[in-house]
Formats: structure tokens, sequence, C-alpha cells
């Protein structure tokens, strides 16, 4: 398909994610949501984080929502966390997100 974990598009741009994942089945929203709070989250959401400006040009990093139920979590795959099921919500910054719709 093309997409490679180095490449530096993946964290400045939406179309490789989506792709994959449509490769995969899975449907999302068409368009990116502003995050407001924990509680206005859909349950199943791709979320940037830690989003800056570089050279004018945005990237963060991705994580997934998931709530079941009163449990929520988000998971993360930066290699230094001891879990990479985090629930330190206050400590995660998110930026904006996009819902998984299936």
């Amino acid at each position: 398909m093309g997409i490679y974990a180095a490449d530096p598009t993946l964290w400045s741009e939406t179309a490789h994610v989506r792709k994959l994942l449509c490769e995969l089945g899975i449907s999302v929203s068409p368009r990116e949501a502003p995050f407001e709070s924990w509680g206005r989250l859909p349950d199943k959401a791709l979320m940037a984080i830690k989003w800056r400006l570089k050279q004018g040009k945005p990237f963060w990093h991705w994580v997934v929502f998931v709530r079941e139920g009163s449990e929520a979590v988000v998971l993360d795959s930066k290699k230094a966390l001891k879990t990479n099921a985090r629930r330190d919500f206050g400590r995660i910054k998110p930026k904006w997100y996009i819902e998984v719709t299936n």
C-alpha cells in the first residue's frame, strides 16, 4: 500500500491513515473534529496529540481512544511508556480527533 512507519507524512497528514483503515474495512468520519472534552468523544476515535508546528507544517502523534461502558483508555504506541494502555487523561493534550464509525 506504500505506507511506511518512517514516512514523516504520517505525522502531518491523514490520507495514509485513512487509506490503511479503508483497506482494513474500518470506516471513519470524513473530517476531523476539534477535541472539546473526554466525555464528548465518541466511543472510538483516532486522536492527534502532541500537536505542533515545525517550519509552518503541523505535526502530531496518533493515538487511539476507546470507551467500553464506563471504562475508557488511550492506546499509545510510544516506546518509552511502561504500558501502551493509558488512563492519564490529564497529561494527554488532544488537538482533534477522527471518529471511527464501525
